[in-house]
């Protein structure tokens, strides 16, 4: 197996999810740790806009979004399986009710107090269309919390079953869905407390907090780009004969996602499928890459529709979008 290379930051719950899945598999990787904000020269070099965290490199190959990370990594390393008893769509398809878990939980998390560094919030905002309106989110975040506690005693009241874990006796890439959110809330001494009701989810983090991390072995992000421009893609060019806009290799697309953090990623497709599109650039940096994207909640857009997606412009952008 190829290096496989994560560029994240230990804050993140969405890497804490993809570090996990490390644990979970006992795989060994390279850490690099990026900025919480913008500028990230380096990762972008490597993936041609897409700023969202993690990312994950195996040699000239970035993937984003670890729905499409979680795939790979199980194609890598099939056992211990992500999806025990064949619950992958099932697991997947559990992704937009962690995403509504995973804001009540930041929001909570970011409404607590100084806990956030300076300028994370404005950096935030450019993610989000129409940015964040902070006297509305704080007017409102009671209602939220007990949004938030509805969600939490669902899966009290599921763990309470005599489950080990969501699915069963085995962890899956479901456990690892919900277990992220929770990481942020219990990050925060002011948030923590939430949890104390649940002991039942208690007890399920502990059995997920022993999976650990793998084996990590830390490098800089120069040395994820040498990786990176001394590699050849190996990603073959695929028609996807059941495509429903026609679309095939050698096509000019822009890809975006649909709703946060809308830096579209620019380049000529290499490969598509329902699941993953696969798109090659290039970087006087990192050299030939190829950036794959899952399908689901990403735009595949013509590459001269791309401006109308770009994050909208501030006196300070250009730093953050690190140009």
């Amino acid at each position: 197996m190829s290096d496989i290379v994560l560029h994240h930051y230990w804050e993140s719950p969405y890497a804490e999810k993809v570090r996990r899945i490390f644990g979970l598999k006992g795989l060994a990787w390279k850490s690099v740790v990026i900025p919480m904000m913008m500028p990230k020269p380096d990762l972008l070099a490597l993936t041609g806009g897409y700023r969202k965290t993690p990312v994950m490199q195996v040699g000239a190959a970035v993937y984003c979004d670890t729905d499409c990370i979680a795939r790979v990594i199980e194609h890598l390393q099939p056992e211990p399986t992500l999806f025990p008893e064949g619950t992958e769509a099932l697991c997947l398809m559990l992704g937009p009710w962690q995403q509504e878990l995973f804001m009540l939980a930041v929001q909570a998390v970011g409404t607590s107090g100084n806990v956030l560094p300076p300028g994370f919030l404005e950096d935030r905002a450019q993610m989000i269309e129409g940015g964040i309106d902070l006297e509305r989110l704080l007017r409102e975040m009671p209602a939220r919390r007990d949004q938030l506690r509805t969600k939490l005693t669902l899966v009290e009241r599921h763990l309470g079953r005599g489950r080990r874990f969501l699915l069963g006796e085995r962890p899956s890439l479901a456990d690892l869905e919900v277990y992220h959110p929770l990481f942020a809330l219990r990050s925060i001494p002011a948030t923590a407390p939430l949890l104390g009701p649940f002991a039942n989810i208690r007890a399920w983090l502990e059995r997920l907090d022993a999976v650990g991390h793998g084996t990590r072995t830390d490098i800089s992000s120069a040395d994820a780009l040498e990786i990176a421009r001394r590699a050849t893609p190996a990603t073959e060019r695929r028609l996807d004969a059941d495509d429903p806009n026609g679309r095939k290799p050698g096509d000019r697309v822009a890809v975006v996602h649909d709703a946060f953090g809308r830096d579209p990623v620019l380049g000529e497709l290499v490969a598509s499928s329902a699941d993953e599109i696969a798109i090659r650039r290039h970087d006087e940096r990192a050299g030939e890459v190829v950036v794959h994207f899952p399908r689901e909640h990403y735009l595949v857009l013509p590459a001269s529709d791309a401006d109308g997606y770009a994050a909208p412009a501030s006196p300070s952008s250009e730093a953050r979008r690190g140009s």
